[in-house]
């Protein structure tokens, strides 16, 4: 009878992964041209992680009016919040490891899909296109 119960619980909560994972929305994407300028912070140093470069992109574009051919604006990163969240999104979402070398090389086209809930961000997914 244990057994069963144990079995039981368990097959509901697989039954309730994809209902817990579907949980996510796409609130916004973007593409975005990696130059130079996103290489370095405001200060002229070295940026040293992907997710940096990439919040750089997006301070350059939505506070420091710093574009290249190809920038999109987006819905999410205009909030300095949310560009101080960029790490740990990206961190619950996913860069292939090419892409992430990529970005830390510039001259890179990246698109972003932002993942979460209302105005709530809980992911970032980001791929490469040279």
């Amino acid at each position: 009878m244990r057994l069963m119960k144990v079995l039981a619980i368990a097959t509901a909560a697989l039954a309730a992964a994809p209902v817990a994972l579907s949980a996510q929305d796409l609130i916004g994407s973007y593409v975005a041209y990696i130059g130079q300028q996103d290489l370095y912070n405001s200060k002229g140093a070295r940026l040293s992680a992907p997710w940096q470069v990439l919040r750089q992109d997006r301070a350059n574009y939505h506070r420091f009016g710093i574009s290249q051919p190809g920038d999109e604006w987006d819905p999410f990163f205009g909030v300095i919040d949310n560009r101080a969240a960029m790490e740990r999104m990206i961190m619950n979402g996913y860069i292939n490891p090419q892409a992430a070398r990529d970005v830390m090389n510039g001259g890179a086209m990246v698109t972003v899909e932002i993942y979460g809930r209302g105005n709530t961000g809980t992911s970032v997914n980001v791929d490469v296109y040279r």
